[in-house]
């Protein structure tokens, strides 16, 4: 099969590769870019662990060809922190209020609630809950993870940066 160029810029840098066409998004930024933060569960979107920002909206990165990405922005879980190392108000709040447990989920999570709060600063239960209805957790029984989202919220409301 004949490969295809792909520039992508992930997490603020540039990556320039050749691709299958059938190779996913979430292959490519863990085979290609060594990006494993980027977990793959089920691998057909259901449960959202593979979850990225794709020019800032929260896909589902093991539905998305690498291709179809071409000159784009991706920013995964590893983008989320700031460059220091500082964790952002979603992930200091997920380890604040016990939002994760083995972790598996946690990336998706994390890029999940990013855009959630992005769009929606202030949300109720129900509209987190809503939101986050595309990723699975077995651990935690999401009331931890619902709880980092209102810490997380506030946080931001309070001026953190991000």
């Amino acid at each position: 099969m004949h490969e295809l160029p792909v520039g992508i810029t992930v997490n603020g840098r540039p990556y320039q590769d050749t691709v299958e066409p059938r190779v996913t998004l979430a292959d490519h930024l863990r085979e290609n870019c060594g990006l494993t933060g980027t977990h793959l569960g089920c691998e057909h979107g259901a449960c959202g662990a593979c979850t990225v920002l794709l020019e800032g909206q929260a896909v589902r990165s093991c539905l998305v060809l690498a291709v179809q990405a071409d000159g784009q922005e991706v920013t995964t879980v590893e983008g989320i922190a700031a460059e220091d190392g500082t964790l952002s108000a979603v992930q200091a709040a997920m380890r604040e209020c016990h939002g994760l447990q083995c972790g598996f989920c946690t990336p998706g999570f994390v890029t999940s609630i990013t855009a959630l709060l992005r769009d929606n600063p202030d949300p109720t239960d129900h509209e987190i809950r809503e939101g986050l209805s595309g990723n699975f957790c077995r651990c935690t029984g999401y009331q931890g993870i619902v709880n980092a989202v209102k810490r997380a919220a506030q946080s931001l409301a309070e001026g953190a940066v991000r």
